[in-house]
């Protein structure tokens, strides 16, 4: 099995795809370590200012030494130049905020998972159109589980992921998997400002490990 479709089975089967950035190295490389302790195998990192990049290597390098079995998605990437410098930093994958046609020529290139942002139904059929077997729903707390239950019947050969907004709660993660969704995207609900501000990893890593036992019980109704 290569990468790609690895990585179209572990992301539905974590159920949750977390996703963060944060300037500083150190703190970036002990959340990805306290992710993977709460049993976390792959992360969205999202390219955010100047030192997203230097850091993903420094993510890469951490991971091929001690976290086994981790993969590394970048987030944010807007165009096929970006994709490319994460490529050859060493991401897994590639989540674009939106339909970036040039993203997935990039992606397709080096056989390489790419996940679109997308809003609305004309553009799931372009990403579609353009290769896409995964999609992020985008901004999910716009959106909302409706939409999701509304227009899946439409798109039986793709799976989704609400990303922006869904919150940690039981109510709406178990109204997101009742919809259809495979996997959550959850950001600053899970990884907040504040805790990364304090460097407080064993909240990160206990917060995480809460909302993989909620994503199992509202999936085992």
């Amino acid at each position: 099995m290569n990468t790609k479709e690895h990585l179209l089975k572990l992301i539905p089967e974590q159920g949750i795809l977390p996703l963060y950035f944060y300037k500083d190295t150190g703190v970036t490389l002990e959340v990805l370590r306290a992710l993977y302790r709460a049993g976390i195998r792959t992360v969205e990192y999202t390219n955010r200012g100047e030192a997203a990049l230097n850091n993903f290597k420094s993510m890469r390098d951490v991971c091929d030494a001690e976290l086994n079995g981790m993969y590394l998605g970048v987030g944010t990437i807007k165009n096929g130049e970006q994709a490319q410098a994460f490529i050859d930093a060493g991401a897994d994958y590639i989540i674009s905020p939106g339909l970036v046609p040039s993203a997935a020529e990039v992606a397709d290139k080096n056989n390489m998972l790419w996940v679109p942002g997308c809003m609305t139904p004309t553009e799931i059929i372009a990403a579609e159109n353009l290769g896409a077997k995964f999609i992020k729903l985008f901004p999910g707390n716009m959106l909302g589980p409706e939409f999701m239950s509304t227009i899946k019947e439409l798109f039986p050969n793709l799976i989704f992921m609400p990303t922006g907004g869904v919150d940690t709660t039981k109510e709406n993660i178990g109204a997101w998997f009742k919809a259809g969704v495979v996997a959550v995207g959850m950001g600053s609900k899970l990884i907040s400002k504040a805790l990364l501000e304090a460097k407080d990893y064993a909240t990160i890593e206990s917060l995480t490990k809460e909302v993989m036992a909620t994503i199992a019980a509202v999936r085992s109704v």
